[in-house]
């Protein structure tokens, strides 16, 4: 028998699957940024980002030539780091609901193929919304509480 999640963490998911969805869009945003700056940095195109130099605030600049803020490296650097909180959040989620790992495995490819965490985030997110309805839908409602008269 399959595991399903603890009544007692029905709030927790609830919290859970937000920050997933949060996570989830800023990663696959910053991924789509991402592949952006490779296109135009490794085709014949050869640019870099540039941000508050003295081209303007924003620049494609020849690559190598960067004198201010190098936008394409820190493109980089924020969706590595912010894959690493999607793969937290993913978690998270994964161990309240007692999934499979390999539903886990599924979950993180989403972070690393351009625009697979907007599909993901919504299959899961509709996932875990019918799973929480079957679990609070098997739960009996409270008894009513009998009335003790004394006489």
């Amino acid at each position: 028998m399959a595991l399903r999640p603890r009544l007692s963490d029905i709030p927790k998911i609830r919290g859970a699957v937000k920050w997933y969805r949060v996570s989830a869009y800023v990663t696959g945003t910053l991924l789509l940024l991402l592949v952006l700056e490779m296109v135009l940095k490794y085709t014949p195109i050869q640019r870099e980002i540039e941000l508050g130099g003295s081209q303007g605030v924003i620049a494609l600049v020849p690559d190598g030539t960067v004198r201010a803020v190098n936008l394409s490296t820190g493109i980089l650097i924020a969706h590595g780091w912010l894959y690493v909180v999607y793969l937290f959040a993913d978690f998270r989620l994964w161990s309240f609901m007692r999934w499979p790992f390999l539903r886990f495995i599924q979950i993180a490819l989403g972070g690393v193929v351009p625009f697979l965490s907007f599909i993901v985030e919504h299959f899961i997110t509709r996932r875990v919304r019918l799973e929480l309805a079957e679990l609070e839908q098997a739960v009996p409602a409270p008894a009513a509480p009998s009335e003790v008269t004394n006489h």
